[in-house]
């Protein structure tokens, strides 16, 4: 089992291009990121994870952006969007990101995708929250399709372009790895249909394992499955070990330098028995 982190990357916590060198120094092998264009002042629609909305989503910065900064500074570090809000993207736009992302890093983009919670925040990109799991669909596909096409085109109901070129093309063959968000038949679905793996969000192992036979059961293969969010103690740990999980992304709170790097410390003596 290997071991990476997840975070809201923001302008009040430690940079990029620190956080990057600091988790290869440590024996993380992987850094994903939020992604929340803004917030909405008038919102209805409740957070997730219950209460206030959390200071770091009103101020993350672009995950693309952020995270070709940290290509430059790491070697082997895994670069990836947890999750990248795909309804609220242009996928001819975003196809040429995540390729780029992938060419000037060496093959090290992995491309997470979720369907997102905030219905406001989604409207204001012109998204009908009720369709936004087919608009989702609709876009990864056609991302696929323009990695992997010398002239690709997609004719669907949200999605309709003729054949264009669209480079660079990825480094990685035959595209950089998609990792499916959310849970549930659909989510299981869409990782039959286009995903390389499963990235559930905090999931407590107790409830996992049954989550993952089903996920199996529907892709008809051993599917890899990656934890976002993961409780950081040795029972957990201990249990996502024995369900045989890929990788654990530990949950890396937004703070400044000095106090990130002494809880990346913690990380590190906590991983390591697990080499």
């Amino acid at each position: 089992m290997r071991f990476g982190v997840s975070t809201f990357l923001t302008d009040e916590g430690i940079a990029p291009a620190a956080l990057g060198p600091a988790l290869e120094e440590r024996g993380l092998d992987a850094l994903f990121v939020a992604e929340h264009t803004h917030i909405p002042v008038s919102r209805e629609t409740p957070y997730p994870g219950g209460g206030e909305l959390p200071r770091v989503y009103y101020r993350t910065l672009d995950p693309f952006v952020a995270l070709a900064a940290v290509a430059t500074v790491t070697r082997t570090l895994l670069l990836g969007t947890g999750i990248a809000l795909v309804v609220q993207r242009d996928p001819i736009v975003t196809a040429k990101e995540v390729a780029t992302l992938d060419l000037v890093s060496g093959g090290r983009a992995v491309f997470g995708v979720g369907a997102g919670w905030n219905r406001e925040e989604m409207r204001n990109h012109g998204t009908d929250p009720r369709t936004r799991g087919r608009l989702m669909d609709e876009r990864v596909r056609a991302v696929i399709e323009l990695w992997t096409k010398e002239q690709a085109e997609f004719h669907g109901d949200f999605v309709d372009f003729d054949p264009v070129h669209c480079w660079p093309k990825p480094v990685q063959r035959p595209h950089p790895p998609v990792y499916v968000g959310g849970a549930g038949d659909h989510a299981y679905a869409r990782v039959a249909s286009y995903g390389t793996a499963w990235m559930p969000s905090g999931v407590p192992p107790e409830r996992l394992g049954e989550q993952i036979d089903r996920l199996r059961r529907t892709t008809g293969t051993d599917t890899p499955v990656v934890v976002y969010g993961a409780p950081r103690d040795r029972a957990s740990l201990d249990r996502y070990a024995e369900l045989g999980v890929e990788r654990v992304l530990l949950h890396l709170p937004t703070r400044p330098e000095a106090e990130t790097l002494h809880r990346l410390d913690e990380y590190a003596k906590l991983v390591a028995a697990y080499r």
